[in-house]
């Protein structure tokens, strides 16, 4: 047999897949529960082939990207369809288009508030450098 052929025969336990991804055989079990892998059986352990290997890397790859896990099955569900690959590719970059759109924006909000931030602690300094007083506490009947 061919090594090609027996690399594609090649299986996994959950153990080991968690292990090779750093990550837990729960972690393995939810992503199982929501239809991206889908291991065969030997009884009542787990088989993953291949191609939930394959699967189970995209899918962290996803994470990393910041993807939801809806995103990531749609777009891990394409490669396992016979359609066309620019079909594939075009809907891929959307998906990233839109998030580097969200994520851009978390960065200008969060460069406005850092902003804000640096207002606020340089107003501190000025008030701490001209010897302010504490303020007085605020009495219930203020």
């Amino acid at each position: 047999m061919p090594a090609a052929a027996r690399a594609s025969q090649r299986t996994y336990t959950i153990t080991e897949l968690a292990a090779e991804f750093d990550i837990t055989a729960r972690a393995i079990r939810f992503y199982e529960d929501m239809g991206l892998l889908t291991p065969e059986r030997a009884g009542r352990n787990r088989v993953y082939g291949q191609r939930d290997r394959t699967r189970l890397k995209l899918t962290l790859r996803g994470k990393r990207l910041g993807l939801s896990l809806q995103e990531i099955k749609q777009l891990v569900d394409m490669y396992d369809s016979p359609s066309d690959t620019s079909q594939q590719l075009q809907a891929f970059m959307g998906v990233l288009a839109e998030h580097r759109r969200l994520l851009e924006q978390q960065r200008e909000d969060i460069e406005v508030t850092l902003a804000e931030i640096s207002q606020h602690e340089a107003r501190c300094r000025s008030l701490l450098a001209g010897g302010a007083r504490p303020a007085r506490p605020v009495k219930a009947s203020d």
